[in-house]
């Protein structure tokens, strides 16, 4: 890809649609790693693992990572003692790139890779995982609140969640209300909001360097 092809957070920030999505992932997928994760120093994946992993004693089944991309943090999760991972995301070749993801010894991060688009319906069954992580989905161009009904659905009850939103569009969407909703009428139990920083301090992305992300940590009811 050329200098003038490369792509930033800012292309993902300006998505509309889904179908936005699948064609900028598709571009992305070769690069997401190198070009983006390592290169700007983002660490939110590695934070949001590590509240999920803060709770692996009490996590007895597979974890869902949502919106799983190349499955950074995945990868994360099985070494830190998770033993059963699916993953789900819009993009066939970000899913391509998790399918390569192995273990330290050898297996595979994934048991289960699944294309579907997170504002849809999921064909997953209720109450199947014991745990949720999403690192980066919930945020601009991405996801709003809406889709959370069918992650709480298909959780089983007391699985431990993990999911980060961008703080400034944890606002602007009205995250906050819709999970003070959702603890009311006992979906989940009143979350944790762990702010974090999105970048390293030493970032290459100057223009987004302070920016910040809120992990929900939460129990389904």
């Amino acid at each position: 890809m050329s200098k003038e092809q490369k792509l930033d957070v800012d292309d993902a920030y300006a998505l509309k649609t889904p179908a936005d999505s699948v064609r900028l992932y598709a571009k992305w997928a070769d690069t997401y790693e190198s070009g983006f994760v390592e290169n700007e120093g983002y660490v939110v994946y590695l934070r949001a693992a590590e509240q999920l992993l803060r709770q692996r004693a009490d996590i007895n089944g597979a974890v869902l990572d949502v919106g799983c991309g190349t499955g950074i943090v995945g990868a994360v999760l099985r070494e830190g003692g998770i033993g059963t991972v699916d993953g789900i995301d819009i993009s066939p070749p970000m899913l391509a790139e998790a399918g390569k993801k192995k273990t330290s010894n050898g297996s595979p991060v994934y048991r289960n890779l699944i294309s579907a688009d997170l504002t849809k319906k999921l064909d997953i069954p209720d109450n199947q995982y014991a745990g949720l992580i999403s690192a980066g989905t919930f945020t601009v161009g991405h996801l709003g609140p809406g889709p959370l009904d069918e992650l709480w659905r298909v959780a089983q009850p007391g699985a431990n969640c993990a999911i980060s939103v961008r703080s400034a569009h944890f606002e602007s969407m009205n995250f906050g209300e819709k999970l003070a909703a959702d603890v009311a009428n006992g979906t989940i139990t009143k979350p944790e909001f762990v702010e974090i920083d999105m970048y390293t301090a030493n970032t290459r992305n100057l223009e987004h360097a302070r920016d910040k992300a809120l992990i929900v940590v939460c129990q389904v009811l």
